[in-house]
């Protein structure tokens, strides 16, 4: 009997530490959150985003269960964005100095990136360039994947998803699955449609303002006149973007893009 109770209590004693301890470290797992996300906020607001970019992925990383971890993927998405179009050399850009000869669509081809986005990033409000002038150009590819059960479009470089949009796919699964290329693009596309030619900026011109196609004939991935469908398969095959999002993709991939589209 003695013995028995010695035994219980020993358990007992065993949960209580227990207990205990899985307080303590959740305490000390809220206490490392609440730190790095401070820390990631101060350095945000104060302009340094390839430091407050790792402390989020940090979080990401560490705190990998946390129900915080698709918001901390969206700051690490913002800020992508922010230093993509910002003068900020990163890890995957060049400081590339401008030779005798060179033009923007040159470099663009040479890098395999878009005059659009070497303009961005040095706020360049022309395509006139000087030699000798010093310009930051974006080094790294990029591919997208679509993944149509989710209607979410993934940009990625180095494997890493580099920025999520929400799309619209086809009805009835009609968008093709498969590994495409961007063939063509433009801007303020004109809708040809059976028997009838909808011009740009048209209500009834269902392209929005851009188009990017694929090496697919008929098919692509747009803009849309109908933003509050995003979300759902209600296209005729294509892919839509809202035209803020299609505007910012048409910037940042160019033409032999690969985008691979999955169920």
């Amino acid at each position: 009997m003695i013995i028995a109770v010695v035994l219980i209590l020993a358990g007992v004693v065993v949960i209580w530490q227990a207990n205990k301890l899985n307080a303590s470290l959740a305490k000390l797992k809220k206490g490392g959150v609440a730190n790095l996300l401070a820390q990631a906020k101060g350095l945000e607001a104060g302009g340094n985003l390839l430091a407050a970019q790792a402390v989020y992925q940090k979080l990401i990383s560490d705190f990998a269960n946390s129900s915080e971890v698709m918001n901390w993927q969206r700051k690490v998405e913002e800020i992508n964005i922010k230093l993509l179009f910002s003068a900020t050399i990163t890890p995957k850009s060049t400081l590339y100095e401008i030779r005798p000869g060179d033009t923007l669509r040159k470099i663009a081809q040479e890098f395999k990136t878009t005059v659009e986005l070497i303009k961005k990033s040095n706020n360049l409000a022309s395509d006139n360039i000087i030699p000798g002038r010093k310009i930051k150009v974006y080094t790294a590819p990029f591919n997208i994947l679509i993944d149509k059960s989710q209607n979410i479009l993934m940009l990625k470089t180095d494997d890493e998803i580099f920025k999520t949009y929400i799309v619209s796919t086809g009805a009835n699964n009609s968008t093709p699955t498969g590994t495409f290329k961007i063939v063509n693009k433009l801007q303020n596309p004109t809708w040809f449609k059976a028997g009838a030619v909808v011009p740009p900026g048209s209500p009834q011109n269902i392209l929005g303002s851009r188009w990017l196609g694929l090496n697919l004939p008929g098919y692509g991935i747009h803009g849309t006149t109908d933003p509050q469908d995003l979300g759902r398969q209600v296209t005729q095959g294509c892919v839509r973007l809202s035209n803020a999002d299609v505007e910012e993709l048409y910037t940042i991939v160019p033409v032999g893009t690969e985008v691979a589209i999955v169920d």
